[in-house]
Order: structure tokens, then C-alpha cells, then sequence
């Protein structure tokens, strides 16, 4: 079978179907699936000989290469994730950091700032709101939506369990980035309470 390849600005939403185990930000057991069916990212816990072990982990796509490297800082304010290139944890392969701005059992908010050219802006570049406990999250680019979740329905009735939603990935938005900014949104549930 041809893995389907996904061009970089679709000219319409692409839905995704989301997995987790019990404990699957905690084992990295997290699985984003296409709408054929075909897993096309997971997290892997990295295997890191370091204190800094237990808050690392890696967006691989379906062949186990690592997208993005995500790492739990505590030295950030009230703690805060940041996002590295590839398997890396270098300061010039940051690509960005999430502040936690509200965090309460129904609510939390997110601001996500982007490295560019010229470094980190003073305004957050992505805000991100939502509930873990729901499974819903919006991700917002100023007053645009990129990427949403929810559970699914069929009816008015639920026809998975909480561990399986959906993620609507609007065009123009990075498919990449927007998948790793769900594992730090729902994994923030797990490291803040």
C-alpha cells in the first residue's frame, strides 16, 4: 500500500481520529490515525539517561522518525513545554514554547509563541482553549480557528469512549505542529494537577 502523502496546505479541513490508552500521555500511548484508518503520528517516550527523562517526548510519524521533541521546562513560570526540531533538545532547534495561562479541572488556556527569524515575539502567536476532561480544545491563530477537537457522536449519542476523538485540522494550518500542540494540551492535565 502507498502511504498517502498530505500536501502542505490542504484546500480543505482534514479530519483525524485520536487514540489513548489509560495512561497514555503518561506511556505515550497516544495515536493519531487518518481517515483511511492509517496511523500517521504517535508519541514515543524518549529514552533519555538524564532527570529530564520523564518529561520528554517525541511526535514520530508512522515510520517511528521523530518530528518534534517535546519537553517539559519547570524552570518556565508556573512550568511550560517546549517544541524542538527532530530529536534534538538544542536552543537552535526550538520551535516554539506553551505558556499554561489558566488552568483549572474544566478550563485551561494556552499561549503558544513561535521561534521565528527573529526570535520569540512578545504576543503569543497561538492561543489555545479548551478541556482535557472533555476532549475538546480550540487552537486559535488571532481570531482564526486552525485545529479543533471533540468527542465523537453519532445521534446524540456517544459511539466511543473518551479515548478515542476527533481532530479537524483547518487549511493553511501545520498538521505538525498542531498534533503537537494536543500532546502538550492533554498532557498538561496529567503534570499540573
Amino acid at each position: 500500500m502507498v502511504p498517502f502523502d498530505y500536501p502542505a496546505n490542504p484546500p480543505i479541513p482534514v479530519d483525524f481520529t485520536i487514540t489513548k490508552g489509560r495512561l497514555s500521555l503518561i506511556l505515550g500511548d497516544l495515536t493519531v490515525y487518518d481517515a483511511r484508518g492509517d496511523r500517521v503520528f504517535s508519541v514515543d517516550r524518549r529514552r533519555l539517561k538524564s532527570a529530564d527523562a520523564a518529561h520528554t517526548k517525541a511526535l514520530v510519524d508512522s515510520a517511528g522518525n521523530p518530528l518534534i521533541t517535546l519537553h517539559f521546562d519547570i524552570i518556565i513560570l508556573q512550568g511550560g513545554w517546549k517544541g524542538f526540531r527532530g530529536n534534538s533538545l538544542e536552543s537552535k532547534d526550538l520551535i516554539f514554547r506553551v505558556q499554561t495561562t489558566v488552568h483549572s479541572r474544566l478550563r485551561t488556556e494556552m499561549e503558544v509563541f513561535l521561534m521565528g527569524e527573529n526570535g520569540e515575539g512578545q504576543k503569543p502567536d497561538l492561543i489555545i482553549k479548551g478541556s482535557p476532561y472533555k476532549r475538546s480544545c480550540t487552537i486559535y491563530m488571532g481570531s482564526s480557528i486552525i485545529a479543533q477537537t471533540s468527542l465523537m457522536y453519532k445521534l446524540g449519542k456517544i459511539i466511543y469512549g473518551r479515548r478515542k476523538f476527533r481532530l479537524t485540522v483547518y487549511p493553511g494550518a501545520d498538521h505538525v505542529l498542531v498534533v503537537a500542540l494536543l500532546v502538550v494540551f492533554f498532557q498538561t492535565k496529567i503534570i499540573m494537577l
